[in-house]
């Protein structure tokens, strides 16, 4: 457990690697996020937004009445080594006390989400201004496409409230010319039918 007049938790710091210089912001795909147990459609992209804004208290996530779960679900734009999480919960024990982390799943559920072993997971405290950056074990980290987080639990309130996720890290771009090649060397149909035909003729 930890605040900050007397911290004795591992796996976090105060005020390290501040900034939007480390933010992987503008690396997710908001597209594709999705959110199991919101209690609002797509109230989830609230809570990613750029540093300066992290202590927007207008715009937030919360999940369903009497039912404190959430399940989140981060694709980015390319691939990320994730380093660190910030998260700034709501009042009155509506912050979140757990997190639990896979990477590159897209099958993670409630179903599956108290049996299946996270890469990671945190005891969390309440930070309502950002403070604290719970580092990740960075081996597992690497060569990031998406990553899944199911909160499940809270500091007591019948509902998850959630103003801020801050991703910490170093971000690659995806080489789309490479994709492209790859696709380029496919036979498209119309070239393997007459590929087939002049088989046939010869044969």
């Amino acid at each position: 457990m930890c605040d900050h007049h007397n911290c004795q938790g591992q796996g976090h710091t105060h005020g390290s690697q501040q900034g939007e210089e480390y933010s992987l912001f503008k690396t997710i795909d908001t597209n594709g996020l999705v959110c199991l147990n919101e209690s609002s459609n797509r109230a989830v992209l609230n809570v990613f937004k750029p540093y300066d804004n992290k202590l927007d208290r207008t715009k937030f996530l919360e999940s369903n009445d009497d039912d404190p779960q959430l399940i989140i679900f981060i694709p980015f734009t390319g691939v990320v080594k994730l380093k660190g999480i910030t998260l700034i919960g709501g009042e009155e024990g509506s912050s979140p006390s757990k997190l639990k982390v896979w990477v590159n799943r897209e099958d993670i559920d409630f179903s599956l989400a108290d049996t299946v072993k996270p890469i990671q997971e945190w005891d969390l405290v309440e930070d309502p201004t950002g403070e604290v950056t719970y580092q990740t074990n960075i081996v597992k980290f690497q060569n990031v496409s998406n990553v899944t987080f199911y909160i499940p639990a809270n500091f007591g309130s019948m509902i998850t409230k959630i103003l801020y996720i801050g991703l910490k890290g170093e971000y690659t771009a995806i080489k789309r010319e490479a994709v492209k090649t790859v696709y380029e060397l496919k036979p498209t149909p119309e070239k393997f039918s007459l590929e087939k035909n002049n088989f046939s003729l010869v044969g």
